[in-house]
This record gives C-alpha cells, structure tokens and sequence, in this order.
C-alpha cells in the first residue's frame, strides 16, 4: 500500500495547482461548492490516477517526479488508477456537470495514451509536448473556470483565451525540463522526450524562449497593474535560481540534476500559488 501511496505522488498536484487558482482569480462569481469538487477531483484523484498510470507502464528505475528512488510497481497500482479515474468520472459528473466530466474522461484517456506501450505518446517528442502542455495548461484552466462558473456556453470563454495560453507557455517551459534529468532512463525505453531532443543546453533555451512569452502574456493580459508588480516580485527567487542553475549548467551540464529539478518545480509552484492565491482575495 505504501509503493501505491508513492507512486501516486499525490504532493506533484501541488505543481497543478496554479492553474486552478489562476481560473479561480479570474471567477468574479465562483460556484463555492463547485470549486471545491473540481479542486478535489483534479488534484486527488485525476492527477495522482495518470502519475500512477505512467509509473505502472514505466516501471522507472531511477528518478521521477517527487521520487528519487521510485519503489518497483505491482498490478495494483493499475487497478487503483482505474479506480481514481473511475470515481473522479462520477463525482464529476454528479457535482460538477456534464461538461467537466467530458473534460475528465478526455484527460484520463490522454493521460493513458501517453504512457501505454501501444500508442506510447511518449515516444514521440514534439507530439507528446504539445498535448500535455496543452491539456494540462490550456485546456485544464478552461474547464475549471467552465465548470466553477457554471457556464452553459463556450461563448464567455473567449474572454479566457489569454490566461489560458499563458498557462501552455508557463508549461512549454517547465515540461522540457522536468524530464531533463531522465535522459538516460528514457533512452533505455527508447523514448524521445522533448528534452532529449532538445540536449540539455537546449532545453534551458527553449525555457527561456517560453518564459519570455509567458511574461509578455501576463503583461498583455494584466497591463501595468498592480496584479503585474506582484507578480514581478514574486517570482523574482523562481527567475534567480533559474538563471543561477542555467548558468551552472553551463558549467557542467551532470547540473542538469533530480535535486535541482525539483527546486525549480517547488519554487515555480509556490511562487505561482501565492500570486494567484493572493488574486482571489483581490
């Protein structure tokens, strides 16, 4: 029960949760009931069932996300992740709505197509990038923000466009890197991460490239505002370390570590979850 518990990595959803408040702040008139279901449902059992897939299929040996010497997997991991994934359809279709659920039933397929050896999204880089980054981004803060305010429409989502490509740009960046450790793991699997096709040099130039993007949006999307000062000075330590760690990298790219990975993953998600924690009560 432990190793289910493990691979799981239910403290991983912590990295997710930016985009559920960044919709969440953006909600003048939020359903209260609503939002706690869709904050339930996504970071207790849709994230942690596809962790759980992807470990189950990976069967990783070195480290992965929140793991740095992953326990082996059983058959159990598999049915548990059914399980989540099964209970996160009827919760959300009982206490969200019709269209959340769709959104959940698309995501657990994408989340399976990703990691199953006979499709394998994951051996295909560029592929693999968009569509994560994209469901897990765009799509996600869209049918968060559909599903808290009750939306019966697609047409108020317009006006949502903006925030919700930031959140694919933010994770444009971030994607590539959290796999950039891994080189040698995927290559025993065959599997060409964006990353690996990137280099590891490569792969902090494509973050920048995207970061760049995302502050441009954030810019576009808040104007020179107080929210916009906020959130310069909040992520003022995410954008130090990443510069330091870039620069080590240069230096010696054995950098491009589990250790340092997950310092970046920590300090993007508590800087973001503070920002956009802080605009709720704005």
């Amino acid at each position: 029960m432990k190793n289910i518990l493990l691979h799981l990595r239910i403290p991983f959803s912590f990295f997710l949760l930016p985009i559920f408040l960044f919709a969440l702040s953006q909600s003048l008139h939020p359903d209260t009931a609503k939002a706690w279901w869709v904050f339930l449902i996504l970071h207790f059992l849709l994230f942690p069932a596809s962790n759980a897939y992807n470990s189950y299929y990976d069967k990783d040996e070195g480290s992965i996300g929140l793991l740095e010497t992953p326990p082996p997997v059983s058959k159990e991991l598999f049915y548990v992740a059914w399980a989540l994934d099964s209970i996160a359809l009827v919760l959300g279709w009982l206490f969200v709505g019709k269209l959340f659920a769709l959104y959940l039933l698309i995501y657990g397929l994408i989340s399976k197509a990703y990691s199953h050896p006979l499709i394998r999204l994951k051996k295909y880089p560029i592929l693999s990038w968009g569509i994560v980054t994209i469901f897990q981004g765009a799509l996600t803060y869209m049918a968060v923000y559909q599903a808290i305010n009750q939306l019966t429409s697609f047409e108020p989502l317009v006006s949502q466009w903006m925030p919700a490509l930031v959140c694919t740009s933010n994770l444009l960046a971030i994607y590539p890197l959290t796999q950039v450790y891994q080189h040698e793991e995927d290559a025993k699997r065959g599997d060409m991460t964006m990353s690996r096709l990137l280099g590891i040099k490569g792969t902090f130039i494509n973050a920048c490239f995207w970061l760049l993007l995302s502050g441009g949006g954030y810019l576009g999307y808040f104007g020179f505002t107080l929210p916009l000062l906020l959130l310069v000075i909040l992520l003022f330590p995410l954008l130090a370390f990443f510069g330091w760690w870039t620069w080590k990298v240069w230096q010696d790219e054995r950098n491009a570590n589990f250790k340092n990975t997950m310092w970046l993953n920590l300090l993007a998600s508590v800087c973001l979850n503070v920002f956009f924690g802080i605009l709720c009560f704005l």
